[in-house]
Parts: structure tokens; sequence; C-alpha cells
């Protein structure tokens, strides 16, 4: 069944307002505008609207959600620009099939092959985004390593889109972020589908939110910094802060996290809370390149100095910086494990290398010697090896060596990534890294990336994340001191508030 739209409603929902929708009394539709069977489902699927307890039920059919078309009941109003779609779900009764599907959708169009993105709830308890880029184009997913939380929630803002799980307290666990070249006016709407042709199934949604977010007259977007730890045993992302400010690299030391923010180093706690500046004395143009000694009682940073940045070290409570490395461009990645040994890629006579320097300073090594880039050296915390990513063999890849620099050796393989800055895990069995398509040069902010874990023993790395990041999201040292957790600063460009 599909309602027939008025020229009146279809410019009111062209005008962005940060209020709930209206609603169209004729389907009872509650705060959308129409409902309609995509595809072509051989049992027909309905919508209503409970206005006493503003909750939806909605049944659908449909064999699938997914390869390069859809056949599921679908609920939804045109919103264009900037929106947050949120829902609280749960099935209606229980034995349907396990890949059944309820959700969150934006969908371009009411074809059966249209692009979408969605945040879905499967029969079986997964939770997944799945999007399909383009028109008839296969669909792709990103798996949810929760199944307990049931509010989901989908947000759009210019043309990143990003999906949430939130958590009784109102905690987000983010499932992930990519940018995605969608029309601006999309069908924004809640999806049911039964996967299986011959059955009807059933779906209550609760706490039902659809916001559009007005663009401010003359404003630009700006970027929003999201502060977030991965939990390595429990697979959730958890958000510690999210601020309308651009902030870059976390470190871990003990229960503090520690960011650059406009030059400056930050301290905000691990469970949250107010960032507090950490006194690095004269260093205010640091660059996001520091971190802590393996005993926690100095800091190294990469501060501009002179017309180019340079190794400094300092406590790691704060205090009077101490300059390191004589010669820049220096950017500081690792300290051997026991303190005495600085790791940095530097650039001499146009070539970037790996180098290593005493902690009292002196005389600098040269590491690496071949063409190309040679960036990001750590430490494994045996000191038997330096990890770095190099560009040698046509595509950021990583390698190892021994901390003389002999023994170089290739780690990681996948010709469709380009990866970069690997950081071991303190018990020495974990590398997580980020990873670009490989088509990418360098690594720039505002990109679609994934973060990788592998066993430092070797092995086929898996995602872990998927986000709109890149520069700044995971430069540094950034494990927890049990190596069950690591932190990382995802992106968005946004509306001022």
């Amino acid at each position: 069944m599909k309602s027939i739209l008025s020229l009146a409603a279809w410019v009111l929902f062209t005008i962005p307002l940060m209020v709930m929708l209206k609603g169209c009394e004729k389907n009872d539709s509650g705060n959308f505008l129409a409902q309609e069977d995509i595809g072509v489902p051989k049992l027909p699927g309905k919508a209503g609207f409970n206005r006493a307890s503003q909750t939806y039920t909605i049944s659908g059919g449909g064999a699938n959600m997914w390869d390069n078309r859809d056949a599921f009941h679908f609920l939804y109003s045109p919103c264009s620009g900037d929106l947050l779609l949120e829902a609280n779900i749960t099935w209606r009764g229980d034995g349907g099939d396990p890949h059944r599907k309820v959700g969150l959708m934006l969908r371009a169009g009411l074809a059966p092959d249209a692009p979408y993105v969605d945040l879905v709830l499967h029969g079986d308890g997964l939770i997944a985004m799945q999007f399909r880029k383009t028109p008839g184009a296969q669909t792709e997913e990103i798996r949810a390593a929760a199944s307990v939380l049931r509010t989901l929630r989908l947000e759009r803002h210019g043309a990143v889109f990003s999906t949430h799980l939130v958590g009784t307290n109102g905690e987000l666990h983010p499932v992930a972020s990519f940018s995605l070249d969608l029309a601006d006016t999309l069908l924004a709407g809640l999806a049911v589908c039964s996967h299986n042709d011959e059955r009807i199934e059933t779906a209550l949604f609760k706490d039902v939110k659809l916001q559009m977010i007005p663009a401010p007259a003359g404003a630009e977007r700006m970027v929003e910094s999201t502060l977030e730890i991965y939990d390595l045993e429990t697979g959730l992302r958890r958000v510690v802060q999210r601020q309308l400010d651009h902030f870059e690299a976390p470190n871990w030391l003990g229960h503090q996290l520690v960011i650059n923010r406009h030059g400056k180093l930050y301290q905000i706690p691990v469970h949250g809370g107010p960032a507090e500046l950490l006194d690095t004395g004269f260093a205010d143009q640091c660059n996001n390149d520091h971190g802590f000694s393996a005993d926690g009682q100095w800091l190294a940073i990469s501060h501009y100095h002179q017309g180019a940045s340079r190794l400094f070290v300092l406590p790691a409570t704060g205090g009077a910086p101490r300059l390191v490395t004589e010669h820049g461009p220096s950017y500081w990645h690792g300290w051997s494990p026991d303190g005495q040994q600085l790791v940095y890629c530097a650039e001499r006579n146009g070539d970037y290398d790996v180098y290593a320097i005493p902690f009292a300073g002196g005389k600098e090594t040269r590491l690496t010697t071949a063409p190309g880039l040679d960036d990001g050296p750590e430490f494994s915390p045996d000191g038997k090896y330096i990890y770095f990513n190099s560009v040698r063999s046509g595509v950021m890849k990583i390698w190892r060596m021994r901390p003389d620099g002999s023994q170089q050796e290739q780690v990681t393989f996948n010709e469709a990534y380009g990866d970069w800055f690997a950081h071991p895990s303190p018990d020495g069995k974990w590398l997580v890294f980020i990873s670009y398509d490989k088509s990418v040069q360098g690594h720039p902010p505002n990109q679609n990336v994934v973060l990788r874990l592998m066993p430092a023993v070797g092995g086929e790395p898996v995602v872990v994340a998927a986000l709109f990041g890149g520069q700044g999201t995971m430069n540094v040292p950034n494990w927890s001191p049990d190596s069950k957790q690591f932190a990382f600063v995802s992106y968005r460009l946004v509306w001022p508030e």
C-alpha cells in the first residue's frame, strides 16, 4: 500500500526542521508519510501506529534484503540533508528465519535495487550495517559485535553515514561509519523482511526518533572528533568523548588518554570526563607524534622548533622539554623497552627513513635506506623487533626489522590495502594498524578506513572497525596497559551547533 503525497507534504520535507515529522492520518503512520512493499513480496506487509503508546508495529514478508535487489515492507518519509533516525526494536513472536531482518533504513528510492544504508537486527540476534553503493550493486555489510542492545541509531552528516548501538544508560557504541555518495533527498524509515516469501514477520518499534538537522545560514561544516575505545574481549566500541573540534592521536597511560589538540596535549580519563591541559612548557606546536616510555616516567613529543619538527622529552607528568634531535624534520614514533632509545621517521637529504637516537641525545643512526617512505617505527615489547611501514613494495605495507636495522621483512601482504602505523600490544600478542584503500596516497584525513588486528606471530589480519578517519585516527602507541583495549579517533563533518 502506498500513500499519495501532496505537493505541500513534499515541500515540508525538503525544509530541514529539528522536529519530529508530522504524521499521515490516512495511513495511521505516526511520524511517517507512507508505507509500501519494496520488490514483490508474495505476502503483503502493513504498518500501524499506536498513538497512546507511541509505538509502531510493522509486518513484512519478502525473500531478502541483500544481494542486488530487495523485498520487504517499508514505512518511510522523504528527508533531505543531515538527519538522525533511532528506535528500540524487538521481534514479535519466535521461530522465524534466523536471517529475517528489521531495522532503520535510508534509501535512494523505492526500486528494489536502489542504493541504501541501513542498520538491521537479524532473527538470530546479529546486528549489521548494510549498504548498496549504486543501483543494482551487491549489498555489503559491517557486523556489530554485540547483539544484546536493541536501540539502534542511524545518522547522516553530509556524505558520512554512521551507525550506533545505544545502551540503556545512553552510552554510545559505534558500529561503523563511512562516506557514501547518495542523493540529498532519501527515504528514511523502518523496514521489516521475513527472509521467507511464504511467511510474514512482525516487529515492534519503540522510542522512534526521526530528526532532520538544519544547516545554519552561511555556515560551513566543522570537524567533529570522537575518542573511542575498542574492547578485544567484547568487540564493542565505546565513545569516551565527542567534541565539535579537531583532536588526534590518542596515547594510553594508566587511567588517562592523551590527545593532541591544536598543538597542545590534553589528558582525558579513560571513562570520560573533562580534558585537562598537560604541561609541555614552551612546546605548544606539537604534532600528533607523541608517547610514553614503557615505565611511564617519560613523554616524547614532536614539536615544531626552528622551522621543523624535532624530538623532545619531558617528564610524563609534565615539565620543561629537552631537545633530543638536533636535525629536523623528525617525527617520534617509539621507545625501546628499556627507555634508552627513541625511534622516529626523519627526512634527511630528501629521503624519509627510520632513525634511532639515544634518550640522552647524540648521534642518530639511520636504520632504513630503501627508496620511498619508511615511517611509523615502533619497538616490540621484548625489544627484538622494530615494526614500521614502508612503500618499497609499491603499496604501503607493515614491515619489521631487528633494532640494528638488519633482517628487514614484510609482515602484511593484502594488496587491497595500504597499511600504516602498526602498534604491538604490551603483552606482545597483537598488532593493530590502520588500512586505507590502496588507491589512497599517503595517510590523509577524511577517508574511509579500517582498523585491522593480527597476531604478532603472523596470520591473516581481520577488520575490527570501519570508520571515517585517517590522519590522526591512530598514529601513535594506543594500547591499554593490560592489552585488552586500544584507543583511536573517528571523525565526522557536521554543522556547527
